[in-house]
């Protein structure tokens, strides 16, 4: 059995070919494959099949096409009715754009490590799967979309493949390939230069050279802009023949990394992919566009910083603009793409710290969480360094001031920052050369093209005077355009001058705003009001949500209705172009439109209901969180959460890895809500919020964001005199510090804990932080320490009746009397651990134990079975999803791999545990060393 999407739609059987029934049952199908294994909604559904203006029949359409599929795939695949949705259960092997993924991550994975002879073979294997353009033949807006991504993913892993050839010492036999690339992409610069490098190779130099003056005409005539840094260097280089340029010996040799290179894999330059995508319907800005590509090029010749400031009104398009900018000239930055939303005007809530974006920009790099320094100052000239000598391209959006800003930018040439803001930021114009660049509104030309792209020109043509009035109206901003311009496709009959007088009418109530504030207010007016009653009430709520996005789920907290009642009137605020599903099921608002359905809350809200929806959102978030973190960690002690009020919907999160997604997703809102939780007299929602999110934090290595989330937990909890929630805060900073190498205060962490337990009366809350200070003592090399903390731990625990404790105290004696020599001791309180352990159903720590166990028969000389055991722990941990304690084993059954002369396995378990340990930014010194030692021995 096997699902064929990378070509023409197909299921194939038994060497047989399923019929997929109507165009209907294949944009299903679709839909199904691109979330396989997981539950698509029917909205998504609906619109699948309707691009616009489904039916009032279309959730029995649905179903209909989905039991005919149920027949036509009965021996294929099995889609299963879940709330709201259709899952189609198969396999990822059995899906060739999962098996597309997989090897084309396989394939990068070999090229970091430097076998680059292995990384061609799984790219090519990749590439292979590819019968044509991906979804040919099903037609439908959000196919196509998704059609069109998959083909930008072929055709950019058929280049890196490409330049991995080459850099094998590939040519002539790569020409014809690349040559079919660059007529199917002709301002790809990276496909010009790698055409230019095979002809040379080739003896075909001229070609060559003409290749290059042909995208540089292309480039000129089509963008106006020059070739970039890397295409006018390898054109230089083939006209001077330079030596560097000729193919390499003994390609085959790179298939087998020396130890240098071991090394090296571990700073492979990550390259940052974080731009918007491309703006959809953008129209004009021309001298803008024309403006930045003369400073692109400006700095390239004079090897300048390259910062430009674009600065507005809201809603004017800054970002749009910056974000197409940085798109056509992607290419010409090969280093990566960063962009952060620096929120500096949002309505609801503070700016983004720069130290937040500061660390995004680090951690984007992988930058190892132990390299990190303290403080903002020390953060920024480390980004600094890491910059110099890279071509990067950044979009810092939305920035307040030019202190915002600054920590931010690069500090030489090569790079290029592009800042929004509405502020000129004069600060950055005189002190650091910012280049300024003030986006007006549209003009009435650039205007009236906006609405032909959208409603055609036959109907603007013949209502001129109309098309006038709302374009002014407008005040020419792209975002009320884009509104207006919705209502009228929605209703196709209306003529423009009822539409034009209904925005006069707006117009006329709006007193006391300048006037563009005007304008756009009376479009935001006109539009609420056309409204129905309950998306207009959700619409006002959601200006009391703090951002940046929200799912369904929340959003019926807010509203206090179900999410069955609230997907709809989403779908009508989205349509209206009041809110953007930027994501599958996840909603945001611009900021304008943020401020003015704040303003819509106050006065059409009470203090009342205001505080109502409040109430909820905080308990939608801290029951959410609690159910997520159980998820990861089933049999950590719980907290006791205040109870509900009534409206809250709390997401369905079955299992670990609906519980990561969950939290990947609402992270920056519940980072949010704790800082605005103590101004707004929610501390114990801030404290707890802090407790749930330990484990996720923790176990996705986020160890700075985690003393930072667990300070303002403790901060919090001592607001409101909570001394369990502080001695907890205390406990969770102390391993955030531990895992960064800060043994000291990790232990100054644990003691106050300590204390504050003991006025509690807390046995298992003092035992449980004895077991932490025996781990700070270990990593300080005192183990009888650690022992002794391990032994009154279990005292503490076996007086409390704790028997989950007392097995966790017992496992970590064994492990330190291992430590200590004393390994038959050690393996008698390891056992008993585990049969305790297994009595409780505790998965989590028997994983500890069998890593334990795992040791201490390795140090009997008893390798099969300490082998045996590290496999049971790590088919454990990644049952949880625990990184950290994975790489750890892996690293311990390296040692039993080498101690019975198994070098080659040693090297491939130390290689799995040094990915993770650089994924987790720790310290590779001494996996590298291990690796070095079976590479070169």
């Amino acid at each position: 059995m096997r699902f064929e999407a990378l070509g023409p739609l197909r299921v194939r059987l038994d060497g047989g070919q399923i019929s997929l029934g109507a165009a209907r049952e294949q944009r299903i199908l679709a839909a199904l494959l691109l979330d396989a294994n997981q539950v698509v909604p029917m909205s998504r559904l609906v619109d699948v099949i309707w691009d616009e203006h489904p039916p009032t029949s279309s959730v029995k359409v649905v179903r209909n096409c989905v039991s005919t599929l149920r027949r036509q795939l009965a021996r294929a695949g099995e889609i299963v009715t879940h709330s709201g949705g259709y899952l189609l259960r198969v396999p990822d092997d059995e899906i060739d754009l999962r098996v597309f993924v997989e090897r084309a991550r396989q394939g990068r994975r070999l090229a970091a490590a430097g076998d680059l002879t292995g990384a061609v073979v799984h790219l090519r294997e990749a590439l292979a799967l590819w019968r044509g353009s991906a979804f040919t033949g099903v037609t439908g807006r959000l196919v196509e979309a998704a059609a069109a991504q998959l083909n930008d993913q072929r055709r950019s892993l058929q280049e890196e493949r490409l330049s991995l050839e080459l850099t094998l010492g590939g040519g002539a036999e790569l020409v014809d390939e690349i040559a079919d690339l660059v007529a199917a992409e002709p301002l790809r610069e990276r496909a010009h230069g790698q055409l230019m490098l095979a002809l040379y190779r080739s003896g075909r130099r001229t070609e060559a050279l003409q290749t290059y003056h042909q995208v540089r005409r292309l480039l000129v005539g089509e963008l106006g802009i020059e070739p970039g840094p890397e295409l006018t260097e390898l054109h230089r280089a083939i006209l001077n023949a330079d030596p560097r340029l000729a193919p390499v010996t003994a390609p085959a040799a790179i298939s087998r990394p020396e130890p240098s290179q071991l090394e090296a894999s571990t700073t492979t330059k990550p390259v940052p992919a974080q731009l918007p995508a491309s703006p959809y319907a953008f129209t004009g800005r021309t001298a803008e566009l024309a403006e930045l590509s003369g400073l692109l090029d400006a700095g390239a010749r004079t090897r300048t910083a390259m910062v430009a400031v674009l600065s507005g009104i809201a809603g004017v398009g800054k970002t749009a603009l910056a974000v197409r900018f940085a798109r056509l000239v992607a290419d010409r930055f090969p280093d990566g793409h960063l962009h952060v939303d620096l929120r500096g005007f949002h309505p609801t809530g503070p700016p983004l710290d720069p130290g937040e974006a500061v660390r995004g920009f680090l951690d984007a790099f992988e930058v190892p969480a132990q390299h990190l320094p303290e403080g903002l100052a020390a953060q920024s000239a480390l980004l600094r360094t890491l910059l110099a000598g890279r071509r990067v391209l950044l979009v810092l959006d939305n920035a307040r001031d030019s202190e915002h800003v600054r920590p931010l930018l690069p500090g030489g040439p090569g790079c290029l920052t592009l800042v929004t803001s509405r502020s000129r930021l004069t600060g950055l114009v005189m002190t650091e050369g910012a280049h300024p660049i003030t986006v007006d509104p549209l003009p009435l030309g650039d205007a009236h093209s906006m609405l032909i792209r959208r409603l055609g020109a036959t109907r603007l043509t013949a209502e001129p005077a109309a098309v006038a009035t709302i374009a002014a109206r407008s005040a020419g901003l792209p975002l009320a355009l884009a509104i207006v311009a919705s209502r009228l496709v929605d209703h196709p009959r209306f003529s423009l001058r009822a539409i034009a007088e209904e925005l006069d009418l707006a117009h006329g109530g709006l007193e006391g705003f300048t006037d563009a504030e005007t304008d756009v207010r009376s479009v935001f007016s006109w539009s609420y009001r056309a409204l129905s009653g309950p998306a207009a009430r959700l619409f006002r709520l959601l200006g009391i949500h703090p951002g940046p996005d929200l799912g369904v789920v929340a959003a019926a907290s807010l509203a206090g209705v179900p999410p069955a009642r609230v997907r709809p009137l989403l779908a009508e605020l989205a349509h209206a172009h009041m809110v953007t599903e930027h994501t599958p099921g996840r909603y945001t608002m611009h900021d304008l439109l943020r401020a003015y359905a704040m303003e819509r809350t106050d006065i059409e809200e009470d203090g009342a209901e205001r505080l109502a929806v409040t109430n909820r959102m905080f308990d939608h978030y801290l029951a959410g969180a609690h159910l997520a973190d159980l998820r990861l960690h089933p049999h950590r002690d719980p907290i006791r959460l205040p109870p509900a009020v009534a409206g809250v919907t709390v997401a369905a999160i079955g299992d670990r890895e609906a519980a990561r997604t969950w939290f990947s997703q609402e992270y920056p809102v519940l980072l949010d809500l704790l800082r605005r939780a103590g101004g707004d007299g929610y501390d114990v929602h801030a404290w707890q919020l802090g407790w749930a999110l330990t484990t996720f934090l923790d176990r996705c290595g986020r160890w700075h964001d985690q003393a930072i989330v667990q300070q303002l937990a403790l901060e919090a909890a001592c607001r409101v005199g909570d001394r369990d929630g502080q001695a907890r805060a205390h406990r969770n900073i102390s391993i955030a510090h531990l895992r960064r190498g800060l043994h000291g205060e990790a232990r100054d962490h644990l003691w106050h804990a300590v204390r504050l337990y003991r006025g509690l009366g807390d046995q298992v809350g003092q035992a449980r932080t004895l077991l932490n200070l025996g781990t700070v003592a270990e990593h300080r090399g005192q183990p009888r320490l650690a022992l002794r903390y391990a032994e009154l731990a279990q005292r503490l625990f076996r007086a409390a009746g704790h028997r989950a404790g007392q097995a966790n105290a017992l496992n970590n004696a064994g492990w330190y009397h291992s430590q200590l020599g004393d390994h038959e001791l050690a393996l008698h309180h390891c056992q008993r651990a585990l049969l305790l352990q297994q009595e409780a159903g505790d998965r989590y720590w028997q994983a500890h134990t069998w890593d334990s166990l795992g040791c201490v028969h390795h140090h009997l000389g008893q390798y099969p079975e300490a082998t045996e055991c590290y496999r049971q722990a790590l088919s454990l941990w990644r049952e949880a999803g625990e990184r950290y304690y994975e790489s750890t084993t892996l690293t311990h059954l390296g040692d039993t791999h080498l101690a019975v002369g198994e070098r080659s396995a040693a090297r491939g378990v130390w290689r799995e545990a040094l990915d993770i340990i650089v994924e987790l930014g720790q310290d590779a010194d001494r996996i590298l060393e291990k690796i070095r030692t079976v590479t070169t021995g």
